[in-house]
């Protein structure tokens, strides 16, 4: 009988990777294990049959009852740096990398978080709970509908399998999706043996970055050349971030990607009141990952990353020429999405004022962060509803909005065909926090029919769907904030 794994081509390189990389233990099923939803999109991604998704063998692997067809499933040590301090000793506490997937737009593993305990555990049971499990699905998918650079999800697992954190909750495991999960600590890990990171970085260039190898070049060439890109890939994540309002909530560098992708989704948040300085995380008492912290926070890890590469006897001076590119990457991407954003048909210096104010606009008054962006489409057709928007400070937002009526004068950008390109960049639908309790309340009962309906929203959160005004609704007033914690 042929495999519902037959027509893909897998491979195990980073577990071809000296051991002292990763240990290979075996997953450690959950009781009971049901399909509870599969990602039929990312799956014809990856070469895999749709039609075959129910069988047992495919339920098998993404439960961690067996292994990808030949496969070597391992768990990968790092280390890293925790609300800014050393942690020493990290790595695959929960997670199990099954193997690699080649696909037409590159390879991409597979791994499973929440099958059980691996030798880097530390005190944990090695196990995902529903409730964060049903969050990391949903939040993967809503970034890459976004357009930002992220990992994915395949499957989501339930059981029977009851997990103590603090209540009694149900034991579930995600299938996550990337080229790679290095990480910033994975570096930071070897950071005292030049042979284990020259190892390391050999790998990630080789499989991830070849345009970047040049023959006949030095080291020292090579590593400035490489962590200006991943220096640049991350200024460019965190700039997506500001500009949907999405907080991560626990940027350690052990969640860091290597590639710039956005991973390790935890105790994220989609802004709904827009603060400034909001926190998602409430286990982060000093703010530390606030929403306006985020990109020098980013920074501060690619520091951490090269501080591991100065082991391989490199020139402080030159690593640090090409951390100091962050701004300008950042302010690069930062601006043209707001100047999409915006529906203007140029930047200009001024603009930079014009921003910041309607940051003090949406601050002062509390207004929603993705529908006030949505609302700038229409403003000029209904200026009076505009500024309702902006509750106790509709003086601040009729100056704002002259100001920037004006200067979409100045730039003949109030047309009709840029109203309609405001709206393919400014979402309707974004996961908020009250909407994916929605999803897990109903995950709970074996039902996914939430989860279905967020992933159709999600995978386009531009285009307004009839019959779902409710998805695209702040949360219902008087309803208290929900907390998110790194437990979560």
């Amino acid at each position: 009988m042929s495999s519902v794994f037959d027509d893909l081509t897998i491979s195990h390189r980073f577990a071809d990777l000296p051991q002292a990389f990763h240990t290979v233990v075996p997953p450690q099923p959950l009781a009971n294990s049901r399909l509870l939803h599969v990602n039929k999109e990312l799956a014809a991604q990856l070469g895999l049959d749709v039609s075959r998704l129910g069988e047992q063998e495919f339920l098998d692997v993404v439960s961690g009852q067996a292994p990808l067809p030949g496969g070597l499933t391992v768990s990968a040590v790092y280390s890293g740096h925790q609300f800014g301090v050393w942690a020493g000793q990290l790595g695959d506490g929960r997670a199990h990398l099954l193997g690699q997937i080649d696909t037409p737009n590159g390879p991409q593993e597979l791994q499973l978080k929440g099958a059980g305990k691996t030798p880097y555990s530390r005190m944990g049971d090695g196990r995902a709970v529903l409730r964060s499990s049903v969050r990391e699905y949903l939040a993967s998918e809503a970034m890459a509908g976004l357009g930002i650079a992220t990992s994915r999800a395949l499957a989501l697992v339930s059981s029977d399998t009851p997990v103590y954190r603090e209540t009694v909750e149900t034991g579930a495991i995600v299938t996550r999706v990337a080229p790679s999960f290095v990480r910033f600590g994975s570096f930071e890990h070897w950071a005292n043996d030049a042979s284990r990171v020259r190892e390391l970085l050999d790998y990630v260039l080789r499989e991830f970055y070849p345009e970047l190898i040049v023959d006949g070049e030095s080291e020292q060439e090579r590593v400035c050349r490489f962590l200006q890109e991943v220096t640049h890939r991350s200024a460019t994540m965190v700039a997506d971030w500001q500009t949907v309002g999405f907080c991560h909530g626990v940027m350690n560098t052990d969640n860091m990607s290597i590639l710039g992708l956005t991973i390790d989704y935890g105790p994220y948040g989609f802004m709904d009141r827009f603060r400034v300085n909001h926190v998602c995380n409430h286990s982060d008492n000093q703010g530390r990952y606030a929403w306006n912290a985020q990109p020098a926070v980013v920074h501060w890890n690619l520091y951490r990353l090269a501080s591991a590469l100065m082991v391989l006897d490199l020139d402080a001076d030159l690593l640090k020429e090409r951390l100091q590119t962050f701004e300008a990457s950042f302010l690069k991407r930062f601006h043209a999405n707001l100047q999409a954003k915006f529906g203007l048909r140029t930047w200009q210096e001024d603009d930079a004022q014009l921003v910041d104010d309607w940051w003090r606009l949406l601050h002062n008054s509390g207004a929603d962060f993705t529908l006030s962006f949505r609302a700038l489409a229409q403003a000029g057709k209904a200026p009076e509803a505009f500024v309702g928007l902006f509750e106790g400070a509709e003086d601040q937002a009729q100056a704002w909005w002259q100001a920037y009526s004006q200067r979409l004068t100045l730039d003949d950008s109030d047309t009709a065909e840029q109203r309609e390109a405001m709206n393919r960049v400014n979402p309707l639908y974004v996961l908020r926090n009250h909407l994916a309790e929605q999803a897990i309340q109903a995950a709970a009962k074996d039902d996914a029919s939430e989860i279905e309906t967020l992933m159709l929203l999600l995978r386009d959160p531009y285009t307004e769907r009839a019959g779902y005004e409710a998805y695209a609704m702040p949360p219902p007033e008087g309803s208290a904030e929900l907390a998110v914690s790194c437990s979560s």
